[in-house]
């Protein structure tokens, strides 16, 4: 399976919601470390700090282009789902050390063990609460897609 069989990301705009789901060619616990541990998130996405494991861990995704965005983990229930809350609204306090929940969003992944693989399922929820949430919705969009190939292009070449 190659990556070009993987669908873009789906706008839903009643419910301010980007979703995508891919598929990847390595085993479930492979794909959780790379969606979970800061060292291995840091070589697919943005540099991750986090200080701790688990919910309510803080720290930071780091993107060259953007600078730091704060970052907590919202829930974990291994190895089948994790949940992040970020604050890159252009209308959010920037400050590493704290993140603004009146504009965050929240993005969950969804792993699910499949013949050949791992579903992969990103959801990123509460657009609504963003300073342009059609703009905001499109770029998450795009960005999911390339992000997410990157981390497909990651796990299936340590294959």
């Amino acid at each position: 399976m190659s990556m070009t069989d993987n669908q873009p990301s789906v706008i839903d705009e009643d419910t301010f919601t980007v979703r995508r789901t891919i598929r990847i060619a390595a085993p479930i616990e492979k794909v959780w470390s790379a969606v979970t541990e800061p060292q291995h998130i840091s070589r697919w996405f943005g540099r991750t700090v986090l200080d701790g494991t688990g919910a309510g861990a803080l720290g930071t995704i780091t993107f060259p282009d953007y600078g730091a965005v704060p970052l907590r983990v919202e829930a974990v229930d291994a190895p089948r789902m994790v949940s992040y809350r970020w604050g890159n609204d252009d209308a959010a306090e920037q400050l590493p050390d704290k993140l603004d929940e009146d504009h965050s969003t929240v993005f969950t992944f969804t792993l699910e063990p499949v013949p050949d693989g791992t579903r992969l399922t990103v959801v990123e929820t509460g657009f609504d609460r963003t300073s342009d949430p059609a703009a905001n919705m499109a770029s998450h969009s795009e960005g999911w897609v390339s992000e997410l190939d990157k981390l497909v292009a990651l796990l299936e070449g340590d294959a």
